[in-house]
């Protein structure tokens, strides 16, 4: 099975060394086309392990590769331009401007990539209707309910076509309803090949969607569910 993200002894610290670190010497390998849930209690390192891969933040040690890229050979503004391309986020609280329409907000990341505007608009309101909200397309986020404004946050996050949806507890501002329609939404996008890496703490959530699990203790791996997944804690 192809690798998509690799973490080769990956350590974090934030503040000096006499800190402990938010990660310590993490390696793992995480397959493409599969949803993976990261799982753990609250200052586990999960957010820091997305931030990595997300290009961010960088590794006090070790390397992060995504899809043949090792971040950490690339300067600023060429981790700018791997986020626009390679990447998508769907963060807890949406993170949408509430000065822009549903559909402008979607044309964000398009419009900063370079895509004509007539193409980034045709994409627009592609996913807008494939995600059951073209009617709210002019419509403001205050104007939107939460499980609108997180599809919307899906749709900004893909509309580049990233080989990567990293999500941070996506449904966690939701009510279960919501988030199952969010959820719904991310798995009918991993059954057309999408990759997604996923921060949860709903054990129900990472059960249903999730092919394999990674659990983190205090900046370390503890397990993994699949065999898919290679761990190796040293």
């Amino acid at each position: 099975m192809e690798t998509l993200v690799q973490l080769s002894d990956v350590t974090k610290r934030y503040g000096s060394r006499s800190t402990e670190p938010a990660l310590h010497q993490v390696s793992l390998r995480i397959p493409a086309g599969r949803v993976t849930a990261i799982m753990g209690p609250s200052g586990s390192g999960k957010s820091t392990l997305l931030n990595l891969v997300a290009g961010l933040d960088r590794p006090t040690s070790g390397v992060v590769t995504l899809d043949g890229i090792e971040l950490s050979r690339l300067g600023e503004a060429a981790l700018a331009r791997y986020r626009r391309v390679k990447i998508g986020l769907i963060f807890q609280f949406f993170n949408l401007l509430n000065n822009l329409t549903a559909l402008d907000n979607v044309l964000i990341p398009a419009e900063l990539a370079g895509m004509p505007r007539r193409h980034a608009l045709e994409r627009g309101h592609e996913l807008l209707d494939q995600l059951g909200i073209a009617d709210q397309a002019r419509k403001y986020p205050a104007q939107l309910s939460g499980g609108e404004r997180q599809r919307v946050a899906v749709a900004r996050a893909i509309i580049n076509r990233p080989v990567l949806l990293l999500a941070d507890e996506p449904t966690g501002a939701l009510d279960t309803h919501s988030g199952e329609q969010v959820m719904d939404l991310l798995a009918d996008l991993n059954r057309g090949g999408q990759t997604i890496l996923l921060v949860t703490h709903d054990h129900r959530v990472a059960q249903k969607y999730a092919s394999a699990v990674i659990r983190l203790v205090d900046g370390q791996v503890t397990d993994d569910s699949s065999s898919a997944i290679r761990v190796a804690v040293q």
